[in-house]
Order: structure tokens, then sequence, then C-alpha cells
């Protein structure tokens, strides 16, 4: 009997229709279009204005055109694992009602939080389900409404991130496609460096807490991006040295877009001199935490082919990174 594989076979995405473009945060904070396309390589980045809205709401959006694509019945989904670093609300699972709202009434589900890590993460939670037999029908969405927990007022964190949500089907593979190897990571060494200070249980929420602004996203940009560089890099030329993948091998890099520049390194690093491999749509979108993996392949899902070799790469606050190697599993 062959060894079962789990693959991705299907792909949902969903993007806010709303636009913040740098242009429009030049008159927000002290910054230019100039400075952020260098530094970042970002230009705009969708946001879900809503108020009443939130991540749920993406990741229904992201569910709802994966179920379409793949004419899925709900209801033959086993389980919903929600990558998410802004659930919408402490202790009530999201993904629970994620999988209510889609229909999805015999699966279970449950949030899974790794900061930037959380889809890299989940696609190894959902691979380890599928591959035991146990499961046959695993949905990750990556998701996060990054505009709820920024200060529009600090430069260093709102030309960075963005909101939206994508989402894949994994099943189980008899042909070897899939997921083929994995090396992830974590460090609390980054603890401090990219935190919300305040909100849980060490620091709860009281009127001095909001009025200081300790619910909103803050980073020391430098350390953050010197671990990345150096760690999403590393993992990701680790990967393809175990499996024995020359440059030549590696169809595409599927890569966090957190920065142009780490992505740039990564590729460096992995030999990826032709650029059309390596995928960014950082430049649309900005960071979407959880959600910039899955935007990815549900951008260029066209352009895969069935046993293209694919590295997925990573890297989180707390610190928490990764690499994945999988084998596409089907032609678009």
């Amino acid at each position: 009997m062959s060894k079962i594989t789990a693959a991705i076979t299907a792909v949902g995405a969903y993007v806010p229709e709303d636009v913040l473009t740098n242009k429009m945060l030049e008159e927000m904070v002290d910054t230019n279009d100039e400075w952020i396309t260098t530094r970042t390589g970002i230009k705009e980045r969708r946001i879900l204005k809503d108020p009443k809205k939130g991540t749920s709401y993406l990741a229904i959006q992201a569910a709802k055109e994966l179920l379409q694509k793949s004419n899925l019945d709900p209801k033959e989904i086993d389980l919903i694992i929600m990558a998410t670093a802004t659930p919408d609300m402490p202790v009530a699972s999201t993904g629970v009602h994620v999988a209510t709202q889609i229909g999805a009434t015999n699966a279970f589900s449950y949030d899974l939080q790794a900061a930037c890590s959380s889809f890299l993460y989940g696609m190894s939670t959902a691979a380890a389900y599928i591959e035991s037999g146990r499961y046959k029908k695993v949905v990750v969405i990556g998701a996060d409404k990054m505009s709820s927990i920024i200060d529009y007022t600090d430069r260093t964190t709102c030309i960075i991130f963005g909101d939206g949500a994508g989402a894949v089907l994994m099943e189980p593979n008899n042909e070897g496609l899939g997921l083929q190897d994995e090396i992830l990571r974590s460090d609390s060494i980054g603890r401090e460096s990219l935190k919300i200070e305040a909100g849980g249980s060490i620091t709860p929420p009281t009127e001095e807490t909001v009025a200081k602004k300790l619910h909103f996203v803050r980073q020391d940009g430098k350390t953050v991006f010197k671990f990345a560089v150096s760690n999403m890099a590393g993992v990701s030329e680790q990967i393809m040295k175990r499996n024995n993948l020359s440059n030549e091998d590696v169809n595409w890099l599927v890569a966090h877009q957190a920065n142009k520049r780490i992505i740039d390194a990564t590729a460096n690093r992995m030999g990826l001199n032709d650029e059309s491999k390596v995928l960014m749509n950082i430049q649309r979108y900005g960071n979407t935490t959880s959600a910039t993996l899955p935007l990815l392949l549900s951008d260029f899902e066209k352009n895969f082919k069935k046993g293209d070799n694919i590295i997925f790469a990573s890297f989180g606050g707390g610190f928490t990174w990764g690499a994945t190697y999988l084998k596409w599993a089907y032609n678009s």
C-alpha cells in the first residue's frame, strides 16, 4: 500500500475592496511613498473598514470561494483549522463560527496562533491528521484583520500591514504528491520584539492600557528584520539540502510577504536566480500575517503544474518560523 500524503487540492481567497495606498499614508503619518517602497516593497494594502465585521468575515468569504471552486459540499469537511493572530474575540473560537456559517456542520474546528507562521503551522497540523488516516478533508484558513490592531499614528507598523484571507483544502494523495518535508522552529527570544503588550493574562485590559495604546502591535523593526532574514532563509536552504533539491529543481518559492528584502534574501540563500520563481504580491496587499501564503497560492494558482516543487517559508512574532516542501497536486 502506498504512503498517504496530504495534498492541497483547492484554493480560495478574499481581500476587502477598500485600498490604503502609500500616498494616503503620507497624509496620516510622517512617511512617503518612496521610503515605504524602498524599504518594504509595499505600494498599497486592503482594509476591512466595516467595524462590525471581523476576521471571521474575511475567512468566510475565502472559504466560500474555496467551496465554489472545488464544488465541495461543506458537510464533507472533517476539520477546519483557523490560522489567525486576530480572532474575533477572546475564548470563543473564530474557526467554530466560520465552520457554522459555511455549513460545515460535520466538522470540528479550532484556532491556531503562531503569528505570521500560523498558516504554515496549520498546514503541518492538517497534514498530520490526513496522514494518520483519520480525516479526509481538512480546510486550513489563514485570515487576519490586522487593521483592528494597528495604530495609524505609528509609522513603523501602519505602513506594513493589511487585511485579507486565504484557504486551502487538503486531502489524501497516493501519488507521492503533497507535503514532503517540513522544518518548523520557534524561539521566545523574540517575545519582546513583536507583540501587543496588553489584553492578555499578564496585562488585562484597563482604562490605562487603552489610554496608553497598549492594545496595538509594536515591533522592534531592526531586530525582527535581522532574525527573519537569518532564520527564514536558513530553513529554506536547509530543507532544499535535506531533500537534495537544486535551485533548478525548485519551481516556486512561496514566502511570507512581510518585506521584499527578506524575500530577496531567502531567494538568494536558495540560489534562485530566476526571479520568476519567487512569487510576490506584497506590493498589493502588504503583510496580511496569516493570509500571505494562501493569498500567494490564489494569485498564482494558474501558474502551478501538477508535480511542481514548491518551497513555503515564513517568519513570525514570538519568534516562529519554518519551511515546507510540497509537490503541487493538480493542474488549474
